[in-house]
C-alpha cells in the first residue's frame, strides 16, 4: 500500500510531461496549461486562490502568471474595490487556447479510465478526493511554517 503515492507520482508526470509536449504547439511553456485552465475557469480569480487551487508555492505561481502575461495569455486588473487586490483575466488569447486544453484534459481522463465502469470510476474519484484532503491538512501546516512530525 505505499506504492500509492508514487503510482499517483507516475500518473502525474507522464500527463503532464504529454501535455506540456503537445501544448508547444499553442506557445504554453511548462506547466503553464494548469494555470491557464484554472483562470479561464474561474475569470477574476486571485493569485492566491489560483495557489490553493493548483498547490503551489507562490514564488512558482508568480513566475507562471507573469510568463502567460507577458505571452498574452492572462491579464491583472485592479479590483474595483480595492485596488490593492489584482484580478486574473483571461485574453482572448488565453479563452481560445482554453478548448484545445479541456480536450487534451478529456482525451487523457478517457485514456486514464479505459476499461473502467462507472461505477469504478467514481469510486476512484471519491478515493483519490479523500486523499487530496488528507494531504491538503499536512500541505496548508507546512505552508504556514511549519514542520511535520514524522
Amino acid at each position: 500500500m505505499t506504492e500509492i503515492l508514487r503510482e499517483i507520482g507516475m500518473i502525474a508526470r507522464a500527463l503532464d510531461s504529454i501535455s506540456n509536449i503537445e501544448f508547444q504547439e499553442i506557445d504554453l511553456t511548462r506547466g503553464q496549461y494548469l494555470y491557464l485552465v484554472r483562470i479561464c475557469e474561474n475569470p477574476g480569480i486571485i493569485q492566491e486562490q489560483l495557489i490553493d487551487l493548483i498547490k503551489v508555492d507562490r514564488s512558482t505561481a508568480t513566475r507562471s502568471i507573469q510568463k502567460l502575461q507577458s505571452n498574452g495569455f492572462v491579464e491583472k486588473k485592479e479590483d474595483p474595490h480595492n485596488k490593492k487586490i489584482k484580478r486574473i483575466f483571461p485574453t482572448a488569447k488565453g479563452k481560445a487556447a482554453y478548448p484545445f486544453i479541456k480536450r487534451e484534459n478529456d482525451h487523457s481522463n478517457l485514456v486514464a479510465l479505459e476499461g473502467f465502469s462507472a461505477a469504478e470510476a467514481e469510486l476512484a474519484f471519491d478515493l483519490l478526493q479523500r486523499i487530496r484532503k488528507n494531504v491538503e491538512k499536512d500541505w496548508e501546516w507546512v505552508k504556514k511554517g511549519n514542520k511535520r512530525i514524522y
